[in-house]
């Protein structure tokens, strides 16, 4: 895991200045075409944060929408190695390449979710993914108390 993303995630200031910076070094870390960083409420998954090349296509969706919805329903991830091939992917950067979805678990339900993209299709794989699941861990953080 990364140090500076759980340092960030539960630095004191704004969900969305932290979810920001955690964006950022999550893409610098692993070179990830795209990372955004969700809030689920209320029967919504909304954009808290994002970095790379363009603003999320979908800022706010429903908790029935696309692949995010799986991953919230049954708090695991959900990998789509071939977005095109993928009737569940919502398009947001580019409609070929491979997504994962990480839900972000506090109290024992979803608060959140990490979105990653890649150019590549195929790119998440066994290693790929338990990386961005020790990443992800961290973020709960960020939906504490007085966050």
């Amino acid at each position: 895991m990364d140090e500076e993303v759980a340092l960030l995630s539960s630095a004191p200031g704004h969900r969305a200045a932290r979810a920001a910076a955690v964006a950022q070094r999550i893409a610098v870390v692993t070179g990830a075409r795209w990372v955004g960083i969700y809030s689920v409420a209320d029967g919504l998954v909304r954009n808290e944060a994002w970095h790379g090349p363009a603003a999320p296509a979908h800022p706010t969706f429903s908790v029935d929408d696309g692949l995010t919805s799986h991953a919230i329903r049954t708090s695991s991830v959900v990998v789509s190695n071939d977005v095109a091939a993928d009737p569940r992917y919502l398009t947001n950067q580019g409609d070929s390449g491979s997504e994962l979805i990480v839900p972000v678990v506090a109290d024992g339900r979803v608060v959140g979710t990490l979105d990653v993209e890649s150019d590549q299709v195929g790119a998440f794989d066994g290693e790929r993914i338990l990386l961005f699941q020790q990443l992800a861990g961290p973020l709960a953080a960020l939906w504490r108390a007085g966050s």
